[in-house]
């Protein structure tokens, strides 16, 4: 799923989890049966090498008595005149296991008697080899068993977690713009998958329910919202046309950019609350080169009591598919708060490649802090002249995939918007030719 790191599935995280389980056994086995057998073997040396040094040692003050040459077993004493190997000289009296003399591994005991030094050593290179090669077919075997365990670990966890697995799947498939969906689990699945699935359909029917009661509303409301804003708007057009007095003509044009506030606030909220794949679905065509210069010309009457000017820097031809009305709540928005905030000079306005949509104002210009509010949604007040907050107009742009930027002008006084239109840009409608100046 796009925007989802994946982990490492159930299945493989169980084999894992048993196979290291059961090398970590068995080498603590092998790890247990090595200090028992070295244990016992010393036990063994021990016993056997006191044995029989102290039958040389009962022997050895005879007069012509010699230990029997058995090939393995040597005897050394100082007092005969006997020098033992050097690996085994310097040894300190007490049982020596593994000592290396020449190529042979030997286990000796080293006694002091009657103030002389006696050494007496048994080759057990041959028991050692035998030793070591037990031990390379238990290592060999331990992982025979551990991979053949490993297989059937893996087919065994492989059929518990495949209803689990089935059921990620129909999840994962589930889209929230279809209504009537559920998930089903198979006849092996266990209890409390089958209970977990029951919960999730509960919670679909729910869902869908509601989602139902929200679009009934939302087009009731739409409805039953618009009919009186266009009265009080129909009422307002008809009242100018008629003989007034200037201040009664001011009112009755404060409530027609009211009823127009309204408007604009009610499509803004309806947007918010529909799914951005539906409302794709609901969008228009636009001509953007040719909607700007009419919004524009909607908003110069604002600019009569300033000594300020709306100006068409640059257009390039581009089409976008998205909500007209939206589209023109945005921009207009942005260009009311330019002129709110203005008090002389150029507002300019330019079209570039990619439906990037730039305005630049002269005005007084907004300070970090400003900034941090709007894109936090922290304003909530609405322009004085009328239509939708920027925070409304950053969560529309958000909502439907658009990117609004607002920062101070380099090097110059004022604010510079740019809102980015690109992921609405009609395909094969990127922006060709030379922009045009007006």
């Amino acid at each position: 799923m796009p925007g989802v790191k994946h982990r490492p599935g159930l299945q493989r995280a169980l084999t894992i989890g048993v196979l290291a389980y059961m090398v970590l056994l068995s080498l603590a086995v092998m790890a247990q049966g090595w200090l028992v057998n070295e244990r016992a073997e010393r036990l063994v040396w021990e016993s056997l090498l006191a044995t029989e040094m102290d039958y040389f040692l009962d022997h050895v003050q005879e007069p012509g008595w010699a230990p029997r040459e058995s090939g393995l077993i040597e005897f050394f004493a100082e007092s005969r005149g006997q020098s033992a190997p050097a690996p085994l000289a310097g040894l300190e009296p007490g049982l020596h296991d593994e000592v290396p003399v020449g190529d042979r591994q030997v286990v000796a005991l080293v006694r002091i008697h009657d103030g002389t030094r006696v050494v007496l050593a048994m080759d057990i290179t041959e028991l050692e080899r035998a030793e070591h090669e037990q031990l390379r077919m238990l290592g060999l075997s331990s992982l025979l068993v551990v991979a053949l365990l490993g297989v059937v670990v893996a087919w065994g966890v492989a059929r518990m977690i495949a209803p689990l697995r089935d059921l990620a799947q129909q999840i994962g498939r589930l889209r929230p713009d279809l209504p009537g969906q559920n998930v089903a689990v198979s006849e092996r699945a266990s209890a409390e998958l089958a209970v977990f699935a029951d919960a999730l359909n509960l919670y679909l029917g729910r869902q869908d329910q509601f989602v139902e009661r929200e679009r009934a509303f939302i087009d009731s409301a739409s409805h039953e919202l618009r009919t009186p804003i266009a009265v009080i708007a129909g009422a307002s057009e008809l009242a100018l046309e008629a003989g007034m007095s200037p201040p009664a003509q001011a009112q009755v044009q404060r409530i027609q950019r009211t009823a127009r506030g309204i408007e604009e606030l009610i499509s803004a909220l309806l947007v918010l609350a529909k799914d951005p794949e539906r409302l794709a679905r609901a969008s228009d065509l636009i001509e953007l080169d040719q909607l700007l210069p009419e919004i524009i010309d909607d908003h110069r009457h604002l600019c009569e009591e300033k000594e300020l000017t709306l100006k068409i820097s640059s257009l390039v031809s581009c089409r976008v598919v998205a909500p007209i009305s939206i589209v023109q709540v945005a921009v207009g928005n942005l260009l009311r708060n330019a002129i709110e905030n203005s008090d002389s000079g150029v507002i300019t306005l330019e079209l570039q490649p990619d439906a990037l949509v730039v305005i630049e104002d002269p005005g007084h210009g907004m300070s970090p802090e400003q900034i941090a509010l709007i894109y936090g949604r922290g304003a909530r007040s609405r322009t004085r002249s009328g239509g939708i907050g920027l925070d409304l107009v950053a969560r529309l742009c958000s909502h439907l995939g658009w990117n609004l930027q607002i920062m101070p002008r380099r090097g110059e006084r004022g604010t510079r918007a740019s809102l980015d239109l690109g992921s609405s840009v009609a395909p094969g409608s990127r922006a060709q030719g030379v922009p045009t100046v007006l």
